[in-house]
């Protein structure tokens, strides 16, 4: 017998990455019964859920989930894709309301925020799920089952490069200040830094060699490899082959020397997370629990001095 399709809530709809998830809701068979953000131009729930409710104060929004509650319709869900400063707070009204929540990354900003959620885990007996989509991506999970059946004292030497160009507009907007978005490591960089924990091991070391509002660089030792890695959102820092081409974004991982080729393959992810969440197998607040240290530790670091092994763009 098929289950009765899940009621959801999401919050922060009018953001890109809103739409994976309403794609995810719709896809696994679910409905939408509300959203909330303070931005109106949502006419992307028309693809989806043209029937539900949306609204852009969050008391109201609020309100109705309690009505909806008190008329025998309960959430069951409560998807956030709110900026991340928010994802705290988000998350505790979601469980407040008797709802699981899943957060967008980073799920929190800072190491104890974690911890004051998992009590509220245990007080509500309600889940926090985090997107961790690349655990699901086939090339990274392929890598993973590699890594894991090749001697464990081997260390692998990972470059990780990844350029997106960024406008004026983002440090106007919340993404452009630390205090909201964490900084460049933490918005742009925090699923790389999960996926390479996941595959290849706790911490051991982690040095900063730039911090800058737009650009950020380090050394990472994990238990299974040394990973020199450089994120930016300066189009100046792209390489000149794809400036010629056009293009605006650049990712290139290799480990020991062999480039990972995972530029496809990410549309479906979300909703591949959401299957995975249904059925009672997601990521939660432990599973991000080393890659938020990581982004926290690196905004919070006195920049090393470039000695031993730092990324070659350090250098440009």
């Amino acid at each position: 017998m098929k289950d009765a399709p899940k009621n959801f809530g999401l919050i922060g709809i009018a953001g890109y990455i809103a739409e994976r998830h309403l794609r995810a809701i719709k896809d696994t068979g679910n409905r939408l019964l509300a959203s909330l953000d303070k931005f109106d131009s949502v006419g992307k729930i028309d693809n989806y859920f043209p029937g539900s409710d949306f609204f852009v104060e969050f008391e109201r929004f609020d309100r109705h989930v309690d009505k909806l509650k008190r008329s025998g319709v309960q959430l069951d869900y409560v998807s956030i894709c709110s900026p991340n400063y928010l994802h705290d707070s988000h998350i505790r009204f979601a469980l407040r309301h008797h709802a699981d929540a899943i957060c967008e990354k980073p799920v929190v900003l800072n190491p104890w925020n974690i911890d004051a959620l998992q009590e509220i885990e245990k007080e509500t007996g309600r889940r926090i799920y985090n997107i961790l989509q690349l655990r699901y991506h086939p090339v990274i999970t392929e890598l993973r089952d590699k890594i894991a059946a090749l001697p464990g004292d081997k260390k692998h030497d990972i470059d990780l490069t990844y350029i997106t160009s960024r406008g004026n507009w983002y440090y106007i907007s919340w993404k452009g200040d630390v205090n909201k978005s964490g900084g460049i490591a933490t918005n742009i960089g925090v699923h790389f830094f999960d996926m390479l924990g996941w595959i290849f091991g706790p911490v051991i070391s982690n040095r900063v060699h730039l911090l800058e509002r737009d650009k950020a660089s380090g050394f990472l030792e994990l238990e299974r490899a040394r990973v020199r890695w450089f994120l930016s959102i300066d189009s100046n820092d792209l390489p000149a082959a794809a400036r010629e081409k056009g293009k605006r974004t650049y990712r290139n991982i290799t480990v020991d020397g062999e480039e990972l080729e995972f530029s496809e393959g990410f549309t479906d992810l979300h909703t591949v997370t959401y299957r995975e969440i249904l059925d009672g197998k997601g990521y939660g607040l432990e599973d991000a629990r080393q890659s938020i240290e990581t982004v926290y530790q690196i905004r919070n670091s006195a920049l090393s001095v470039l000695t031993g092994e730092y990324h070659p763009l350090i250098k440009k």
